[in-house]
Formats: C-alpha cells, structure tokens, sequence
C-alpha cells in the first residue's frame, strides 16, 4: 500500500515537472490564479458581475469577437428582465430572409434571435483583421486550458516587450500568450465602459466581468449541473446509510 502511494505521488510529481518544463519552452507564463464565484462543486454565477460582463462585451469586444451562440432571451437566467432583453436584441439589425421577392433584408432583432457576427463571413474577417479571423467567444473559456484564468491573465497581461522579443508593425506582447506575440492590442482601459450600477471600471474589474459573463455563456447549466449533482450526491448518501442499517439488522437476526 505505501509503495502503491509513494508511486502515485512520484508520478504525479514527474508529471507537474514535465508540464511545467512544457511551459517553460514555449515561453508562456502560467495564468494568474483568481478566486470565482463559479468554482467547485457549490459554484454560482455572479449575476451582477454578469450583467457588467455584457456591457464590456457590447461596448469593447463585439467590434471584433461574435457570441453567435448565446440568444438573447437567455440573458433573463442572469437577471436581465424580458423587457430589456427586448429592447437589447431591437438595437441589432438581423440579416433574415429570403422575403416574397426572394431577397435577403434586414429587420431589428427579437429576443428569440442569436448575437449576430460582428463580420458578414470569415473572408470579411480576415480583410479586416490582416488575414485572422478573431474567435468567437461563445465558448471560449471552455475552448482554453484553464480558461477563466487565461483569459484573465490574457486581458490584463499585457507589458513592454522584453528586448529579444521580435515584433512587427501591429504585434504586442502578452507573457500569457503562446508564443508572447500577438496582434490585438490590449483591449481594456481603466475607465473605458461607465458601469451603470457605480462600480469603478479598472482595468482588472472589467476583465473579471467579461470572464464571468463569458463563463456564463459557456455553460449556461452550470448552476443547475452542480445542483443536481449535490442532490444526488445526498441521496447517495441517504440510501448507503438506510442500506448498512438494514444490512446490520437482517445480519443480527441471522444469528
């Protein structure tokens, strides 16, 4: 037995090394490690974190990354009432179609309607953005290694290139990126969006509240995912108890 421990510990180890040793050759730092609202198994979304989340998507982000995922009515599950939500999706145009005459048009957005690109396709993108098309984020921090903290770390990492970094016209530099290099300049600003509710909006504000926006759109089932996990979880527990109980009592019996 204390052999079978000594060798999973050592391997675990060997493998903390060889990951650490991975990242070390790529030369991207490990993200910054941040306390969420929606980590371990008592995980909730932290709506009104959400709700600032949104604005700092709408008023930084859209220009560039599509949510194409997420519909607007689901924005009620973080707090959002059906008349804003309403008045949020009439803000967008929505290409729909074909009409009688076989034409595509346009007409203001419903709450039923998705998040529409910010590009008419992928080629548009790459004509706008020298050749890359910027990912969409519907589920982004599921599509990144320790996601909520890359993207963290990613937003408000950005520093002066140390003297061997090669950069050309238009890159930046950002430890947390592989590689280091990068073409989108730092997108967040202290003071760039004016929360409504009074919050003060640093830079590192704003970047926990598009993650936990983000996080939100990712795995909007998250909350129920873990509720239902705990129920079960209780009734395992319930049922193993009442099961040794009645297994001692026909056993006594017995003899």
């Amino acid at each position: 037995m204390k052999k079978s421990s000594l060798f999973i510990a050592v391997s675990l180890v060997t493998l903390s090394l060889a990951a650490g040793a991975v990242a070390s050759s790529s030369g991207q730092k490990a993200p910054k490690q941040v306390q969420w609202a929606f980590d371990g198994v008592f995980g909730r979304v932290d709506k009104q974190s959400a709700q600032r989340g949104l604005q700092v998507y709408k008023e930084v982000c859209a220009a560039c990354h599509g949510l194409k995922r997420v519909a607007f009515r689901n924005l009620t599950e973080i707090g959002f009432s059906e008349a804003e939500v309403k008045a949020l999706a009439a803000t967008y145009q929505i290409k729909d179609g074909p009409n009688d005459d076989g034409d595509m048009f346009e007409r203001a957005g419903v709450a039923s309607d998705y998040f529409p690109s910010p590009y008419a396709n992928d080629n548009a993108a790459k004509a706008v953005q020298n050749g890359a098309v910027p990912p969409d984020l519907s589920l982004i921090i599921k599509a990144r290694p320790d996601g909520a903290n890359y993207l963290f770390s990613l937003l408000t990492g950005y520093e002066a290139a140390p003297a061997d970094a090669h950069l050309a016209a238009g890159q930046h530099y950002n430890p947390y990126f592989a590689g280091g290099v990068l073409a989108m300049p730092a997108p967040l600003s202290d003071g760039q969006v004016e929360y409504s509710d009074g919050t003060k909006a640093t830079t590192e504000q704003m970047a926990k509240d598009v993650v936990n926006f983000l996080q939100w759109a990712a795995e909007p089932e998250m909350e129920a995912r873990k509720q239902t996990g705990l129920k079960v979880m209780l009734f395992l527990f319930v049922f193993t108890a009442f099961a040794y109980i009645a297994k001692r009592n026909i056993w006594r019996k017995l003899h």
